[in-house]
């Protein structure tokens, strides 16, 4: 209750150079809606910054607000929705509001070559922003952890991993190796260098 809350649309946040772009569900309430940053304050930022530094995308293990110093190099994190839904299920209509938002975000970024997909809603939002804007037929492409789809030239690789939520890394059902995993294939697909920002 002491806390002083963001409590407005959540940007993206990472290097405008970026190859990798990390998109999630949308900011936690208790986490990005109070920092003011996404993944920040809360269980699955921690997971996934944590994983971040160990791959040499950032330059350190936590993200506890916005001006705790972390930078990250050649990744991108943002969220498909951009305010804390209510339960974190966003509706049909602030999911297709948010989408020209995450189109117009991740072509600010030039260098994208991989986006990196946590969890299902957030491959649906993906999905359907790549087939609008390359006119690509409905696709029977379905989410599943380590799936990667390359759709064609001029368009950044798709890689799926199940969502760092307490309920998934919790359980088991994603652990740090596994995501380890999928963030090492990222780095593959994309060329993109490991180093410590």
């Amino acid at each position: 209750m002491d806390w002083e809350y963001w409590g407005r649309p959540v940007p993206g946040f990472g290097d405008p150079n970026a190859q990798l772009v990390i998109v999630g569900l949308a900011p936690a309430a208790h986490g990005g809606n109070r920092a003011g940053r996404v993944f920040t304050g809360d269980r699955s930022g921690d997971f996934l910054y944590k994983a971040l530094h160990k791959i040499g995308l950032a330059n350190q293990v936590t993200s506890q607000n916005s001006e705790d110093g972390l930078r990250l190099k050649g990744a991108y994190v943002t969220a498909a929705v951009k305010c804390a839904p209510p339960a974190n299920k966003p509706s049909t209509e602030e999911t297709t509001n948010c989408s020209s938002y995450l189109e117009s975000e991740i072509d600010s970024l030039r260098e994208v070559e991989v986006v990196l997909c946590l969890g299902q809603f957030a491959f649906n939002a993906v999905m359907r922003m790549i087939r609008e804007k390359h006119n690509l037929p409905q696709m029977s492409a379905k989410f599943g952890h380590e799936k990667v789809l390359r759709l064609g030239e001029g368009i950044p690789v798709i890689i799926c991993s199940y969502h760092p939520s307490p309920r998934n890394t919790q359980t088991g059902k994603l652990t740090e190796n596994m995501f380890l995993s999928v963030l090492r294939e990222a780095l593959r697909d994309g060329k993109i260098a490991q180093n410590t920002p």
